[in-house]
């Protein structure tokens, strides 16, 4: 199974992007990969052998469906794997450099849309969650 890399360099300290991304509050606010989507619902109990469901809809109502896992392992501050649904693996690293934190996400791709799909989708979500966390927290660069 091939595996797909995604990042972002986030300029705000990693305790507040480990709360930005693990709060279902703000996981409602920025889990979405564009405008016309949105994440209606969150629930995350942040534990081995806890789960989580965002559930994504596109805001016209066309489409929607639940983005579910179980976590394998958690580093607080550090490092979150988890097993999606489907059994994929998903692996999470959190590395602060200074004012700076770059959030580090690998993997596995599935077989039904192409990679570069994937992992521009994957990229957006991600991207947002940056533009998410120094807008309301703050950014360190500014």
């Amino acid at each position: 199974m091939e595996k797909i890399n995604i990042q972002a360099t986030i300029n705000n300290n990693v305790a507040t992007i480990w709360n930005a991304y693990n709060s279902a509050e703000d996981i409602m606010q920025w889990n979405h990969a564009s405008a016309d989507w949105h994440c209606t619902s969150s629930f995350n109990d942040l534990r081995v052998g806890g789960k989580f469901s965002n559930r994504m809809e596109a805001k016209d109502g066309s489409f929607g469906f639940d983005f579910e896992g179980k976590y394998t392992a958690i580093e607080p501050f550090k490092r979150i794997s988890y097993a999606m649904e489907d059994g994929r693996q998903v692996d999470i690293h959190f590395r602060e450099q200074g004012e700076s934190t770059t959030v580090d996400i690998t993997f596995d791709a599935e077989s039904e849309h192409p990679i570069n799909m994937q992992r521009d989708g994957w990229q957006a979500i991600l991207d947002n969650f940056k533009s998410y966390v120094e807008r309301i927290y703050g950014n360190s660069k500014a």
